[in-house]
């Protein structure tokens, strides 16, 4: 819209000072001709908003001159939430309400706002993984913003794999990279990369009003740690070394201190257990500290010639 698009020339004026013609139409993804047009219509309005010609010139505002017009809009202000997740606000659909926001809030905080894009980065995703292909992601949005209706088909680790499922989105949780949809009936947790098939029905749901994504996410956090790790490790660490979860610390006359740790699998903590190299030693189960045994005597076999001082 023309009085939308004449807000956002004055706080570009205002936030970045000089401006030409073209970058302001890349700005606004418009044609050089409709920026004439709006720069006419503010000086027409009185804005204090003139131009150089040359090389060097542009528009810019009067010096001292700061427009009050810096109101967000509701789906601006609801942006704002993911204005340090820049990639999943465009996954969301959100991108372009999402600089309109951070655009406002510079013109009316501009030392705040650059003192923190300075200082603040976040970066969701983790190491060493592919990105999740989510191409249903903007419908689920869509879908938790309304409050509508999707049926779905969804691919699941048991058999069978490929299932039918009602959904009523409730909300929608980023972790560590990877999407995931809140639905009812239940309510129940979905990854949204494995929605195979999804049809909006247009059909309304009412969100449960005592409802509370984050009590939520905490909760099923927990549970799924509690059913995850059902085993149990008791192993020695180095000074200084801790375990998330470990219990019953006990210290030794080493140095050391001895905890139970709960565990997945054998396997599992095998992989664990190895990334602390000498700062553990695992005493139980036997199972356990026999399979990284036979790891280190493997790893010492191929490395001997290193550990001795060898040549490449």
């Amino acid at each position: 819209m023309k009085s939308s698009r004449l807000v956002s020339i004055l706080l570009l004026l205002q936030t970045r000072g000089r401006l030409t013609a073209a970058q302001l139409a890349e700005e606004l993804e418009v044609s050089v001709r409709t920026v004439y047009r709006d720069v006419e219509a503010l000086s027409a309005a009185g804005v204090p908003l003139y131009g150089d010609a040359g090389h060097a010139g542009g528009y810019r505002l009067l010096d001292g001159y700061r427009t009050r017009l810096t109101g967000l809009t509701a789906d601006e202000a609801e942006a704002l939430f993911l204005a340090g997740v820049p990639g999943p606000a465009a996954e969301l659909g959100l991108g372009s309400l999402l600089a309109a926001a951070e655009l406002k809030v510079r013109a009316a905080l501009p030392v705040q706002a650059d003192r923190i894009s300075a200082r603040f980065h976040l970066d969701a995703p983790g190491w060493y993984t592919d990105a999740d292909e989510t191409p249903f992601l903007p419908a689920v949005a869509d879908a938790v913003w309304n409050s509508r209706v999707l049926h779905v088909r969804y691919r699941r680790w048991r058999e069978p794999t490929d299932v039918e499922r009602r959904l009523e989105p409730y909300g929608l949780v980023l972790k560590a990279g990877r999407w995931y949809v809140v639905a009812g009936p239940g309510p129940r947790t979905f990854r949204v990369d494995q929605i195979l098939e999804l049809t909006a029905t247009g059909e309304e749901f009412e969100r449960p009003g005592d409802f509370d994504l984050a009590a939520y996410w905490a909760g099923y956090q927990r549970d799924f740690q509690d059913r995850l790790h059902r085993g149990e490790a008791v192993v020695r660490l180095a000074p200084g070394r801790t375990l998330p979860r470990a219990r019953d610390p006990r210290a030794e006359e080493d140095g050391w201190t001895r905890v139970t740790v709960p565990i997945e699998s054998v396997d599992h903590a095998h992989a664990e257990f190895l990334r602390l190299g000498t700062d553990i030693e695992v005493l139980q189960p036997a199972e356990l500290r026999r399979k990284i045994a036979r790891t280190v005597a493997e790893l010492a076999e191929r490395y001997g010639n290193f550990a001795d001082g060898g040549d490449d």
